[in-house]
């Protein structure tokens, strides 16, 4: 196990202390929490660039740890009243459409795709929002709509990336 790979897993430990913070009340603590569970990944995805240890588990464990804990407060949001039913659904669809995609194209052998720059952008623009949403400012949700409509955006990306790849690899393959 290696450390990117370990920071991963600490992502997952997150979600649940997420959830007594934010359920006890404790609003400051719980965005603190988002907000390490970000800079794990942002550190996790730049060690392994850097020392070279990108693996097969860190590729699939990586986002899943992102949506995971981007679903969990997106939930506890909503739950609370804090985001419009409308964004929770498109958020959840959008999310749970990548999820069920990787998992499903990743066990047939497929390549996948790494995340692109609009991918992240569109991560940041959550992460303001949540900002802004946690601490009741106004702005917050129309933040929250503009990452909501990038990250189709970056899907459909992935998405057209991913056909790309995999047909790349497949003629690749028949030639050889």
């Amino acid at each position: 196990m290696n450390l990117p790979n370990l920071l991963t897993l600490c992502r997952f430990a997150l979600i649940p202390v997420y959830i007594v913070f934010y359920s006890l009340g404790h609003i400051k603590t719980a965005f603190a929490i988002v907000v390490l569970a970000g800079a794990t990944d942002v550190l996790d995805g730049y060690l392994a660039r850097k020392r070279g240890q990108i693996t097969p588990i860190g590729i699939m464990l990586d986002p899943l740890a992102d949506k995971c804990m981007m679903v969990t407060v997106v939930v506890s949001l909503l739950v609370t009243g804090r985001i419009p039913w409308e964004a929770a659904v498109a958020m959840l669809f959008r999310d749970a459409g990548m999820i069920i995609g990787s998992a499903f194209f990743h066990f047939r052998g497929k390549r996948t795709v790494p995340a692109n720059t609009m991918g992240k952008v569109a991560t940041v623009l959550y992460y303001l929002a949540f900002l802004f949403v946690f601490f009741d400012q106004s702005l917050g949700i129309a933040i929250l709509w503009s990452a909501i409509g990038l990250s189709f955006l970056a899907s459909f990306v992935y998405i057209f990336l991913f056909k790309s790849i995999n047909q790349e690899t497949q003629s690749h393959d028949n030639q050889g």
